[in-house]
């Protein structure tokens, strides 16, 4: 039992000793740094059910946890707050509990299963900037479930078919001569995108030749030659004409190559895929369902809808009048087809733009109209667009950042900031380059997930990669300073006694209480789906231990039961560092 809840249950007693009164709930906060204490009790809120002056209320309970909790030794009220003071021997005695605070903070499982989907690319063009805040918000989310005791399955749907497939078939068969992934040295998503690129270009000329001989624009776009034999070409696939079918899988195929060197630089991975050229027809069966339950209802065109306006929403199509299916129509398909997949899945995370806000509340709505249990667990990791100082990216134009290129330019900038503070000059290439990839990486993940999910970001790489202040650079530097404090240290697994001669130091009790939150941290950053939660929280973990480090000596210290205390103390802040990161996807150096 934590301390915290030993207070709860002591001070509910101390009111119903002392006031005859039942309290709910109690209401903590750290103190505040001008007052004296290490927790403090909010006694406002207890006026609901006990009368009485709030300063008297709080003398009151702090006489009564003075007698009933030995971990409280002193206590001061200011106004309608109780600052409670705590024993040394109980942050002691935390230190030795933990143990080993690599897994501080890890809950063991519980029944709930969250699958989450992120990433989810098309495959007519590479991974941006803007797919690198998708598959990073996903990935931490899943990692931070299952850290909160929860499992969690990865998955995504690639969006491999549609015209947009096929204006980039279209445009290598025209403009391609036969080149490969293999002939140019290109990696197979950026050949395909180059040729989606090359297609929007020839389409605008080809427009502009229409509207010079009178059409209008409504008409020259419609008329285009390039997008008439894509749309012919799309055709040709849905009827599975052999030579279409073969190019598709064949394109198809270098840029799955291509992802999958990406997604293993970016250092994420998938449990199940899924690909909207196997789930494009599903739903259908599902919607004629719906219409004999009632929650579908058909026009006179034969076009079937759902009614949403008691919701608030409007009415939404579902199938068109010729028997076609919409997007809507295959993910109800699809969702119901993963719940099929995996029985044991209790909720779905749906990581996807902001833009599609409206789109997942009428899915989440009809899912739950056609009695689905697990529609009840559905949530729309909503998220804000990334933005450049350069302005908005554009995938048709190729203007858009490559995640690849990001990447490389991260490491790049990682590497002219380390050389500059000239720490690293024992280090091999090969180290040198992994170091470089480390630092970029991580300040590239950081950057974008210490950011609240809903808002949208201005993305500069150069302050992103800043070893000072709230980046993941400065947090991985203070690692590697512990790292290099433990090596200096001969460390043991001696244990602090409760009776020792270890006065703490205020900058000590605070470093401890910061270790303390990382639990609670954990199931919060779970419960909101919030990876800015963890990086927030790391970060204020470094400077507690970096203000320790600066105000108190480790290998000074006046014992050596406070040297070992205060060396096992660096070592559990760095264990939970590197634990934390790793819920976010990010390595930490050993050495830097």
């Amino acid at each position: 039992m934590t301390l915290q809840e030993t207070l709860e249950i002591q001070i509910k007693k101390a009111i119903k000793s002392l006031y005859q009164a039942d309290l709910e709930t109690v209401e903590f906060q750290a103190t505040r740094k001008e007052f004296e204490g290490d927790i403090t009790v909010v006694v406002f809120p207890m006026l609901r059910v006990v009368r009485g002056n709030p300063v008297q209320i709080g003398e009151a309970i702090g006489n009564y946890l003075i007698e009933n909790v030995e971990e409280i030794t002193k206590f001061n009220v200011v106004k309608g707050f109780l600052n409670l003071v705590i024993n040394d021997s109980y942050f002691l005695n935390f230190s030795n509990e933990v143990g080993d605070f690599s897994d501080f903070g890890k809950v063991s499982g519980d029944k709930e299963t969250i699958m989450v989907e992120y990433s989810s690319p098309n495959t007519n063009k590479p991974l941006h900037l803007g797919h690198v805040r998708n598959i990073l918000l996903g990935y931490s989310v899943a990692e931070i479930i299952k850290a909160s005791g929860k499992k969690a399955y990865k998955t995504q749907i690639i969006n491999d078919r549609g015209i947009h497939i096929c204006k980039s078939m279209l445009a290598w068969k025209r403009f391609g001569n036969g080149e490969t992934p293999a002939s140019t040295g290109l990696k197979g998503d950026k050949l395909v995108g180059n040729y989606y690129v090359q297609f929007d270009q020839e389409y605008k000329k080809e427009i502009a030749q229409l509207l010079s001989e009178g059409l209008t624009e409504k008409e020259a776009k419609a008329q285009a030659p390039s997008l008439v034999k894509a749309q012919k070409m799309l055709l040709k696939w849905e009827a599975g004409d052999e030579e279409t079918v073969a190019l598709w899988k064949k394109m198809n195929g270098w840029v799955y190559a291509g992802f999958d060197i990406t997604y293993a630089s970016i250092g994420v991975d998938f449990d199940q895929l899924y690909y909207e050229s196997n789930t494009y027809l599903l739903g259908k069966d599902n919607i004629e369902e719906g219409l004999k339950k009632g929650v579908f209802f058909k026009k006179e065109d034969g076009s079937v809808w759902c009614d949403l306006t008691d919701e608030g929403l409007d009415e939404k199509l579902v199938l068109r009048s010729d028997g076609t299916a919409v997007y809507m129509t295959q993910d109800i398909g699809t969702a119901i087809q993963r719940a099929k997949d995996f029985p044991e899945v209790t909720g779905m995370i749906y990581t996807v733009g902001n833009e599609q806000d409206y789109h997942f509340k009428v899915l989440f709505l009809i899912l739950k109209k056609l009695g689905y249990n697990w529609a009840e667990h559905l949530y729309h990791l909503s998220y804000g667009m990334v933005d450049l100082p350069s302005g908005k990216m554009k995938s048709r134009e190729g203007t858009v950042v490559d995640a690849d290129d990001l990447i490389a330019d991260m490491a790049a900038t990682a590497k002219k900031i380390s050389e500059e503070l000239g720490k690293i000059d024992d280090f091999s290439e090969e180290e040198k380059e992994q170091l470089y990839h480390m630092i970029g990486l991580g300040a590239l993940k950081y950057y974008i997930l210490k950011v609240d999910p809903k808002k949208r970001i201005l993305f500069n790489p150069e302050e992103s990669v800043d070893f000072q202040g709230n980046t993941g650079p400065f947090i991985q530097y203070t690692y590697a300073r512990i790292q290099s404090i433990l090596r200096k240290a001969t460390l043991n697994e001696d244990v602090i006694q409760s009776d020792s001669e270890v006065f703490l130091q205020a900058k000590e009790k605070e470093l401890i209480k910061q270790l303390q939150l990382f639990p609670e941290t954990i199931q919060q950053a779970a419960a909101n789906y919030s990876p800015a939660l963890i990086a927030n929280y790391t970060y204020e973990l470094v400077k507690a231990f970096n203000s320790f480090y600066q105000n108190i000596s480790i290998f000074g210290a006046d014992s050596e039961d406070e040297k070992l205390f205060r060396i096992q103390l660096s070592k559990a802040v760095s264990d939970v560092i590197k634990t934390a990161f790793g819920l976010l996807g990010i390595q930490v150096p050993e050495r830097m």
